[in-house]
């Protein structure tokens, strides 16, 4: 009789044992059908596995991820930081541009006094500050944009000095100079004031600018036949 009860157990045990295997490999099943597949080439075409792509017959493979729950305005409030633009602020170069910009000056108060010679001796020494320039400082970024504007404003500054008593062609050449060093003072800061003056007339009327260290308006592409011609436009600092 004892025997008769243990393989009746033994069978009901088994019995439960199948029946929770079928209820799993349902469940599986039925998930592996809910599943859907995309087509590698045109994700947006979707489907059951093995089915072809209408646009271009290959099977879909890849198995498309549900949608991350959507994030409601309330779920942003509270877990997104504000942010106060007002409070940003860019972090200043720590690379001096001072040698630079010394003799560009000058340059600048050369042309000024219409001082062809002056304006040649300050281009070579702006030409020399250039290739002496220490860029061990710059960081790969840094140096690639300080690269791009070297060349071009090294080439006008060669110019200058190569044309003493040619004051109209050195002119010429530190208006696309002085972009150069604008531009370099947007990228590395000035470490000074100076100011960014624009003079309507110059180049056919297209106008011209340059940097002062002073708010007091001396043009340096007429000189002394309208010293005062322009506007300051920028403070830089």
């Amino acid at each position: 009789m004892k025997q008769i009860f243990s393989i009746i157990a033994i069978s009901l045990l088994l019995l439960s044992a199948c029946k929770t295997k079928d209820i799993a490999e349902t469940n599986a099943t039925e998930t592996q059908t809910d599943q859907l597949y995309a087509c590698s080439m045109h994700p947006e075409v979707i489907g059951k596995k093995g089915e072809k792509c209408s646009k271009c017959s290959m099977k879909l493979t890849v198995p498309v991820k549900e949608d991350a729950p959507e994030t409601t305005i309330a779920d942003t409030t509270a877990t997104a930081p504000t942010t106060d633009k007002t409070s940003i602020t860019t972090t200043p170069s720590k690379i001096s541009i001072k040698g630079l910009l010394d003799p560009y000056i000058q340059l600048k108060n050369a042309l000024t006094k219409d001082n062809s010679n002056d304006a040649a001796k300050a281009g070579k020494a702006l030409e020399a500050a250039f290739k002496s320039f220490d860029k061990s400082a710059l960081s790969v970024e840094q140096k690639k944009t300080f690269d791009d504007i070297e060349e071009d404003a090294r080439e006008h500054a060669e110019h200058i000095g190569a044309n003493a008593g040619k004051i109209a062609h050195q002119r010429e050449h530190f208006d696309m100079l002085s972009k150069d060093m604008y531009d370099l003072v947007k990228a590395f800061g000035a470490g000074q004031t100076l100011y960014k003056d624009f003079c309507p007339m110059y180049n056919d009327n297209k106008g011209a600018i340059w940097l002062s260290e002073s708010k007091e308006i001396k043009n340096p592409y007429y000189g002394k036949s309208m010293l005062t011609c322009g506007s300051m436009k920028e403070e830089l600092k």
